[in-house]
């Protein structure tokens, strides 16, 4: 199991992205417009940049929903591959079985 720290900062930082994804998302497209003038989209940057950076989508960090886990993530899943290993090998999953040759 995961720190509860680790897993909770990590649950933080997602509700902070969603909270601000459009406004993150409008000032980056004023940055990235060419048509618009250079003062405003600096003061967009400045503007984006006053944002926590903790709003940003990329500080998320997959983990496990079972264990909480950050490494060995399977998206598909939502889980790591140890939780998913014994999930699958107790039955809980379907359509996973455990391979013998």
């Amino acid at each position: 199991m995961a720190k509860v720290s680790a897993v909770e900062k990590n649950k933080r930082r997602e509700m902070m992205a969603k909270r601000y994804a459009a406004r993150r998302a409008r000032l980056k497209a004023i940055v990235m417009d060419q048509k618009v003038s250079l003062e405003e989209r600096f003061k967009a940057s400045i503007q984006l940049a006053e944002l926590p950076r903790n709003s940003a989508r990329v500080r998320v960090r997959n983990r496990c929903e079972v264990t909480g886990r950050p490494r060995a993530y399977y998206r598909k899943l939502q889980m790591s591959r140890i939780a998913l290993r014994e999930l699958g090998s107790l039955g809980h999953i379907p359509g996973v079985v455990k391979s013998s040759w």
